[in-house]
């Protein structure tokens, strides 16, 4: 595996630019840690943490004939944001490409920016490894996020979703229903424990 690990390093390295670089091996170390908290498999949190961009620097008309070429479902939401599809273009490539089979990683890179419901433990360290890894630096209440990403996975994904619904919110940008639903998803779950 740690030469497996090594060859995609060099590929994203070359494919993605420096500062997108940075945050995948930002996002890969902090699945490490998040992994390693709470008995995940390190190596499968690593290459998706290293996987999960591996479509971001594509144009957004690239994502939208490399999806259709591909057969990969787009919602009316991705078509009006393709910026979104880099997750699930990056699930394809990094199966066709990269040749991962493990379907949790493969599931774990598809769902780490709008989230859905009831996600796995690979799923859910992803996606908060994306938004709290050490070179984010614009999200507010951050250290209070990173402080609980090691308390309580399910509250850090409710209390991400929150803040992702009031960003757009106060924007006026439309919301992704699936992280809407997966909001209320963890909305509920929180109000259970």
């Amino acid at each position: 595996m740690e030469e497996k690990i090594e060859k995609i390093k060099k590929s994203l390295k070359k494919k993605l630019d420096s500062d997108r670089y940075q945050h995948t091996l930002g996002v890969a170390y902090t699945a490490i840690c998040l992994a390693m908290r709470y008995e995940v498999d390190l190596e499968q949190a690593e290459l998706a943490g290293l996987l999960h961009d591996c479509a971001k620097n594509i144009s957004d008309k690239e994502k939208l004939q490399k999806c259709a070429k591909n057969h990969i479902e787009i919602t009316t939401y991705e078509q009006d944001n393709p910026s979104l599809l880099h997750a699930k273009l990056g699930g394809f490539l990094a199966e066709h490409k990269y040749e991962v089979t493990d379907r949790d990683v493969l599931s774990a890179i598809r769902w780490h920016t709008t989230g859905k419901p009831a996600m796995s433990m690979l799923e859910k360290i992803i996606f908060v490894a994306d938004y709290i890894e050490p070179r984010r630096n614009k999200a507010p209440n951050l250290a209070y996020i990173r402080k609980i990403a090691f308390e309580d996975l399910d509250f850090t994904v409710y209390e991400i979703m929150k803040s992702t619904i009031l960003y757009v919110k106060e924007r006026n940008f439309t919301m992704d229903p699936m992280t809407e639903d997966a909001y209320h998803y963890y909305e509920k779950l929180i109000e259970r424990k």
